[in-house]
């Protein structure tokens, strides 16, 4: 593995760059970067079939102005979601491990690692509707134009986990059991250059796994996007997908579990079941069919 991408460089060409490029951070930003990339797209082809409004943006020195496409704001939301999104996976992330942020409050608030994706992902979804709001633009719209955009990050996020060995791993591989077809560095890998130190015993690489559900799903979004439904449909399948995906993974993935009411869970099972309820719900609120336009532009 290979916690800073620099080393490959070194590994490769024999080169040592001046300063250590950080896996995880590096597809982060590839992650962003791809997810506007792609929702750009979807609301450029909104915008021109009309099922958007404008925005107006400054021309010749702010004394005129024109409208344009709403994709020109994605810069700024993505400036929020790194900000928010860290902020809110670094808080979701000491929320699960109190016991060890009072052994060392300063060690964890700054550590490159230990962030919780959906921690990030509420926080920069509230504060991306807040922006959105300012210019009357229309929030279920554009999170339905994005939803295959942040599926596919989250899997391209998952690569920076692998590399990393930030401990996003699975439970211990049961190498007599792995079917004959399979790669074994599919079935159990040993990350011994983790971060926060290789696990005991070969693992099951769950970031690769996330990394395969992701992409499909995240190209059945993009195949869906032309749906015939109300405003909020296809990001409420996305939170139904996201759901399901997180909770299956969670079965063979290690992670910090508490009890809730009898039974024993981790807190991205709790806000896995709470994302596919919620998805059925708006699913079942959007499902009333529009305009055809919106299914054949």
């Amino acid at each position: 593995m290979y916690p800073r991408l620099s080393d490959i460089f070194a590994d490769l060409f024999g080169i040592q760059l001046p300063f250590p490029i950080y896996s995880f951070g590096a597809m982060v930003a590839v992650a962003v970067l791809f997810a506007i990339w792609l929702t750009g797209r979807e609301i450029d082809r909104l915008y021109n079939t009309g099922i958007i409004p404008g925005v107006q943006m400054p021309q010749e020195g702010r004394r005129r102005s024109k409208e344009v496409s709403p994709s020109v704001l994605l810069g700024t939301i993505a400036i929020i979601v790194v900000v928010a999104g860290i902020v809110g996976a670094k808080i979701f992330h000491i929320l699960e491990n109190l016991d060890r942020f009072w052994l060392d409050p300063s060690g964890m608030l700054f550590a490159t690692g230990g962030l919780t994706f959906y921690g990030g992902f509420i926080v920069a979804g509230v504060a991306i509707v807040w922006y959105l709001r300012r210019y009357d633009l229309p929030p279920a719209r554009f999170a339905d134009a994005g939803a295959p955009g942040i599926m596919a990050a989250y899997g391209i996020g998952r690569i920076g986990c692998h590399l990393a060995g930030d401990g996003d791993w699975g439970i211990a591989a049961d190498l007599a059991a792995k079917p004959d077809w399979l790669p074994m560095w599919l079935w159990a890998e040993t990350y011994p250059n983790a971060i926060i130190g290789a696990p005991p015993e070969p693992v099951h690489p769950t970031p690769l796994y996330e990394l395969a559900m992701a992409s499909v799903l995240a190209a059945v979004l993009w195949m869906l996007r032309k749906h015939p439904f109300q405003a909020g449909w296809l990001f409420s399948l996305y939170l139904v997908f996201s759901g399901a995906e997180r909770l299956l993974i969670e079965q063979i993935r290690v992670n910090v579990e508490f009890d809730l009411l009898g039974l024993i869970v981790t807190q991205a099972e709790v806000i896995s079941v709470g994302l596919i309820l919620l998805g059925f719900v708006g699913l079942w609120y959007t499902s009333e069919r529009t305009e055809s336009a919106h299914a054949t532009a």
